[in-house]
């Protein structure tokens, strides 16, 4: 590793975001190009860098920073060029020379000690010695703070965050507590501020260790989809995780409930944030759980509503039967309504009757789902537009004190929907923490109708809200089972229901749009994938190959989505010299790469242009399971441009691409909520746990017009048997119902 000195010259990109910056260092006199992580760096300061020199194919020489540290200004020369170089808000060129002429060598000395003599440069009056001289005190505490934090392995970017969220505070966080990190720092998880508390000495049995090992054992507990633990199961893991015995771990969960930084509900232990998720939105159900004053008509009257209901389904040539006509009055009665049911079950049939009513009725109706492509299904199917949840709540971003953008949902409580109606599409995908976004912005007095398949996977993220909705009772619904006439003709949503009901499907490849082949070698299932994906498929069923999705249960293995896209990416988007390629690790990332985000990204910005490159319209988030296409790899830039649904564009910093993950095969998990034209699925045996009904059932409803299966029947058939599923622990429905009782005089 070598090392570097000189001054900023010139930045030439910089990411606001991460601190990925490339500029020119001028040492020694010559000019290097720099690449590396420089957050809060500036043009005109001078800095000591440590790396090594790499050869850019296209940029030529480049020093990567590995570490780097600023350093104050050293003679007359270099404080002038750092003050006039911008670094000093106020201060320009002329304004620079004018004070180092002044004061020379002495500058630097003069505005920390001596700031108010300042005033005696031509130009500098009081408040703007004032100024300057705060300005360089914040900057010289930063740079003792990088200087300081360096000690423990912490890299800049980090530093500037601990720095920003602590100020001059963090010597006493650090040397007090530095588990405090994993709560108040973004980026800063429990490994990390564990490694820091290693090397500051801090002993394994610390309380203040334990009581973050404990939160991050929750935390991570939220990432597999509980919204809480067993105490018993939390013990256990936190033992694991801290090498700590129990006997030391269970007084501090008391002590973090008196702390209110636990909940705990008899033999169940919440981080706080999700136990008063859940009974906020408990509270706001019930709230909206109103009867509607269509509910008190007289019989002749609801027979009035009955009848407009009949007549608007056969003008609109509908095929109802008893039980979505009473679905619809039961919404048009009730402040909640919840529809559920499978495939061809006329699910889409029945919003589209609840709309035209309430069209008629002169109501204003607002559509929504999880994901984009759920959305635009949703538009398709009912004419009506609808928007993604995030869209409907209007999230937005907003830059904060310390540079880091806080993003927010404009429609809440404040501010709520102004609607009548409100219809949620797809509620298996919704997730706890943005259901309660949703509640809180639809008043008492709205509809509130959501619609999803019960039976399908749950959300991504925690909880498992449609279930736990239906669980508790309290709302009226309906869940429709009957298969209708066109539906019936797909053997896709026949097996679908077959499945469901742990029947035994025909393998025997009789069907148009539903087929199965007997493979059981991996090098096999690999080569007819690639055939059918290529050659057979797209003719089939009318669509690009890159439309044909391939579902696995797996991330990892030989059919798991890992393998498989290395495979397929080789096959289907292979190296040529008219696409430019990027290399992240052992992935490489080219353009036309079928890509899909991975993580909720609220503060990512995308944009639609139009034919001439022009932007029409923007807006802020990408989420967990979004797909697209690589659009563009520029490389001096260091960005790469992914293409989503319905045009936008999104430009990601090579730094960022861990949230970008090749979509060619994606888990049966992130394809909820979407539809292709064909499915293919490699099955050929796997955990009891995973190769379940309920996965089998979810990938096999994702396709419209084929499924092919490819590997072992007897796999197949033993998914079927397989009525496990993985345990969520969610108190949803718990608490709706103790929220009820109270509201109606009853004991919780």
């Amino acid at each position: 590793m070598e090392t570097v000195n000189g001054y900023v010259e010139h930045i030439i990109f910089q990411n606001a975001e991460n601190g990925y910056t490339v500029m020119n260092l001028v040492s020694e006199g010559r000019e290097i190009t720099c690449v590396g992580m420089c957050k809060g760096l500036t043009q005109g300061e001078n800095i000591e860098a440590s790396g090594d020199f790499t050869e850019h194919p296209v940029y030529g020489s480049q020093f990567k920073i590995a570490a780097y540290r600023t350093v104050a200004p050293k003679d007359s020369v270099s404080m002038e060029r750092y003050l006039g170089s911008g670094a000093v808000k106020g201060v320009g060129q002329a304004l620079a020379a004018r004070i180092v002429k002044m004061f020379g060598d002495d500058t630097l000395r003069i505005i920390e000690e001596e700031p108010e003599r300042l005033v005696e440069v031509k130009g500098i009056s009081e408040r703007k010695a004032r100024e300057i001289a705060l300005q360089m005190e914040e900057k010289r505490d930063l740079r003792d703070a990088l200087m300081f934090l360096q000690q423990y392995g912490i890299s800049n970017s980090l530093a500037v965050k601990i720095y920003n969220t602590y100020g001059v505070e963090l010597y006493s966080v650090m040397k007090e507590n530095p588990y405090r990190l994993a709560e108040d720092v973004s980026g800063v998880g429990f490994k990390i501020a564990d490694e820091i508390a290693a090397r500051i000495g801090i002993h394994t049995d610390s309380d203040y260790r334990i009581r973050s090992g404990i939160l991050y054992t929750l935390l991570q507990a939220v990432g597999e989809g509980h919204c809480y633990l067993p105490m018993e199961i939390l013990l256990e893991r936190a033992e694991t995780l801290l090498e700590v015995k129990a006997e030391y771990i269970r007084p501090q969960v008391d002590n973090m409930m008196m702390d209110k930084k636990l909940i705990v509900r008899g033999d169940c232990v919440y981080a706080s944030f999700y136990y008063y998720a859940e009974l906020n939105c408990a509270h706001m159900l019930y709230q909206l759980n109103l009867r509607m004053p269509e509910a008190d008509y007289l019989p002749a009257q609801t027979q009035r509503i009955r009848s407009r209901l009949t007549d608007i389904a056969k003008q609109r040539k509908m095929e109802l039967d008893e039980l979505q006509l009473k679905a619809v009055m039961d919404c048009i009665d009730n402040g909640v309504f919840i529809l559920s049911g499978g495939p061809g079950t006329g699910k889409t049939t029945t919003i589209n009757l609840m709309i035209h009513y309430f069209e008629s009725e002169g109501l204003d109706i607002f559509l929504a789902a999880p994901t984009g492509r759920a959305a635009k299904r949703m538009t398709e199917a009912t004419g009506v537009e609808a928007k993604t949840i995030h869209r409907l709540l209007e999230l937005n971003s907003e830059l904060s004190d310390d540079s880091s953008r806080r993003v927010r949902f404009e429609r809440n409580e404040e501010n709520p929907l102004e609607a009548d109606v409100v219809i949620i599409d797809e509620m298996s995908m919704v997730d706890l923490p943005l259901f309660q976004a949703l509640l809180k912005a639809v008043v008492p007095g709205t509809r509130l109708i959501l619609v999803g398949d019960v039976d399908q996977l749950p959300s991504v993220g925690p909880g498992q809200v449609l279930r736990d909705l239906l669980e508790s009772g309290v709302f009226p619904s309906a869940r429709l089972q009957k298969i209708f006439r066109q539906a019936g003709e797909s053997d896709i949503i026949l097996n679908a229901h077959r499945i469901n009901r742990g029947e035994e499907i025909a393998l025997d490849n009789k069907s148009r749009d539903f087929f199965f082949l007997e493979r059981n070698d991996v090098n096999v299932i690999y080569k007819h994938m690639i055939q059918l994906i290529r050659e057979k498929m797209p003719r089939y069923v009318r669509a690009d190959s890159m439309d044909i999705q391939v579902l696995t249960p797996m991330r990892k293995g030989p059919l798991g989505c890992e393998t498989l896209n290395g495979i397929l990416q080789k096959y289907l988007n292979p190296e040529a010299p008219a696409k430019r390629e990027y290399a992240d690790g052992e992935r490489i990332f080219r353009e036309g790469d079928k890509v899909m985000q991975v993580k909720n990204n609220y503060q990512l910005e995308w944009e639609i242009v139009s034919r001439y490159g022009i932007p029409i319209d923007g807006g802020m988030g990408v989420f967990n399971g979004d797909m697209g296409r690589v659009l563009e790899i520029n490389e001096a830039a260091s960005t790469l441009v992914v293409e989503y649904d319905e045009h936008k564009r999104v430009t990601y910093p090579f730094a960022m691409l861990e949230e970008l993950e090749h979509a060619y095969a994606v888990t049966i998990h992130k394809s909820q909520g979407s539809e292709y034209p064909a499915v293919i699925m490699p099955l050929l045996g796997g955990p009891r746990l995973l190769f379940n009904r309920n996965l089998l059932y979810t990938g096999i409803t994702r396709a419209r017009n084929c499924v092919t299966i490819l590997g072992s029947s007897e796999t197949v058939r033993s998914m079927i048997r397989n009525e496990s599923e993985h345990k969520r622990y969610t108190g949803l429905a718990l608490r709706i119902r103790e929220v009820c009782q109270i509201g109606e005089g009853g004991k919780a």
